[in-house]
Formats: structure tokens, C-alpha cells, sequence
């Protein structure tokens, strides 16, 4: 079986995501890690590799120089090689250009299973998986809690908030997965030692068939902008004895008719 998994190199933010002036995410300067539903999806390719014979995991990014941060972490947590998508022209890159790049690789490596995270922690679209699906022409089955892939067949259980959903779909498909899919295993020395040798190939958009004017921030079909920060929301604190707080709680809830 082999089996790609997509992973994306996103901004460590614990301040914010920071905008350039043409309103894209500005990389610059910051510290960058794998997506942290990317990395599920990786451990759960390694946990369905255990039970098929000469599986094959390969991790796949698109981005910068730096990207290559996200495809070593992929390495260590179980992809026996890497796949680095580099080009200057990948810049500003939105949904549709990234997924004709990211099916193009996918395709040019062969597939039966394709993971990934649901959605990126940069983005939040949530719209990469299933368009990849479509460029393929396979089955995507998205927002996935659990994966079992056995006989040709994928199903996966999600929740949509009012109940347990099952779905299958024959391979190849295409599979997102939330953070509760698959837990990934703290990294052993020896895996970090391991994933040093393994091998990672760059291609550019010539090599995958490509034009550059099919990437790029000049191609992006939606542009933003413009961005505004979230305003944070007022508090409100109350200062009194327990009683009459209580009756000030109680007013202070019924006039936004919450009572």
C-alpha cells in the first residue's frame, strides 16, 4: 500500500498569526512547525502501515525553505521519505493552486491512500482535502475521528454534533482527520537518529507539469482585502456581597435573554 500524507509547515503563534501588506500570512522571522492535525495524520499512517505488508508513507509539503521543518517531524513520527514542493512562484498560493500542486505530486508518486489534517491551524479552510480528491478523481471522506483501511476499503466515523456518521469509500480515496483520530507517539532517539537518513526529494512546479502562472498570489482566484483584528469581548466584573450579586448576575442575564 503506499501512502501519501500531506503535511503543511505552519507559524508558531502564540501571539497571533501576523498579515503582510498584501494581506498574506507573513512567515518572516518566525518560528514554523508541522500542523498539529497534519502530524495525526501521519501517525495514523504509520498505525495502518503496521498492518499492510511493504507499505509506503510518503510525506508531502509545499512551501519554503522552512517547509522543511514540517517534512522532519513527519519523518520522525513514521514516513519512510519526503517529498519538499519548492518554488519562489508558490508564494501567496490559495485553496485551488495548492491543491493542483499537491494532486499533481500525489499523482506523480502513486497512491492508494492520501491523509491529511481536516484543516491547517494558519487557515482553517478546511477545503484543501476534498479539492485534491476532486483533481484526483477519488473519494474524499472528511473530518474523520477513526480510520480503518482493510480490503481495498476505507471507512471512517465522524461527528457532526447531532450524531455519529459512517462512511466508506474502495481506494483510492482521500481521508482529512480531526486531532482525535490518532494521538502521535512522542518521538524516540532513535527515530529523530533514523529520520536523518531518509530521503527527501525537492521538486519544482516544472517538474510536476506545473505552469508557474497557474501559482503563485497573481493566479489566486480570492484575494483578501482586507484584515482587522478580532475585537476581544467586554468583561464585566461584579463587586458586592453574594447576595446582591446575585440578583445583579441574575439582571445582568436577563436583559441579553439568557433567563
Amino acid at each position: 500500500m503506499r501512502i501519501a500524507v500531506l503535511v503543511k509547515h505552519v507559524p508558531c503563534a502564540p501571539g497571533g498569526l501576523v498579515f503582510a501588506a498584501d494581506h498574506t500570512l507573513s512567515r518572516a522571522g518566525r518560528r514554523g512547525q508541522l500542523n498539529e492535525a497534519d502530524a495525526g495524520a501521519v501517525e495514523l499512517a504509520w498505525r495502518i502501515a503496521l498492518r499492510h505488508h511493504n507499505a509506503q508513507i510518503t510525506a508531502v509539503t509545499m512551501g519554503p525553505a522552512e517547509a522543511k521543518v514540517a517534512l522532519q517531524r513527519a519523518l520522525v513520527l513514521g514516513a519512510d521519505e519526503g517529498i519538499h514542493i519548492q518554488d519562489e512562484k508558490l508564494s501567496g498560493s490559495d485553496a485551488l493552486a495548492t491543491s493542483r500542486v499537491l494532486a499533481a505530486a500525489v499523482q506523480r508518486i502513486g497512491f492508494d491512500l492520501v491523509l491529511c489534517g481536516a484543516a491547517s491551524s494558519d487557515s482553517g479552510m478546511a477545503v484543501v482535502p476534498a479539492m485534491v480528491a476532486e483533481r484526483l478523481g477519488v473519494a474524499a471522506l472528511c473530518f474523520a475521528d477513526s480510520v480503518r483501511a482493510a480490503d481495498g476499503r476505507v471507512e471512517i466515523r465522524r461527528h457532526d454534533g447531532h450524531g455519529a456518521q459512517i462512511l466508506a469509500a474502495e481506494l483510492p480515496a482521500v481521508v482529512s482527520v480531526t486531532q482525535r483520530c490518532a494521538v502521535p507517539r512522542y518521538p524516540r532517539f532513535a527515530a529523530i537518529m533514523q529520520a536523518r537518513h531518509k530521503l527527501v526529494r525537492t521538486w519544482s512546479l516544472s517538474r510536476l507539469g506545473i505552469d508557474r502562472s497557474d501559482a503563485g498570489l497573481a493566479a489566486a482566484a480570492a484575494t483578501v482585502q482586507a484584515v482587522r483584528p478580532a475585537t476581544g469581548k467586554k468583561r464585566v466584573v461584579i463587586e458586592c456581597e453574594a447576595p446582591a450579586a446575585a440578583v445583579q448576575l441574575a439582571d445582568f442575564l436577563a436583559e441579553r435573554d439568557f433567563l
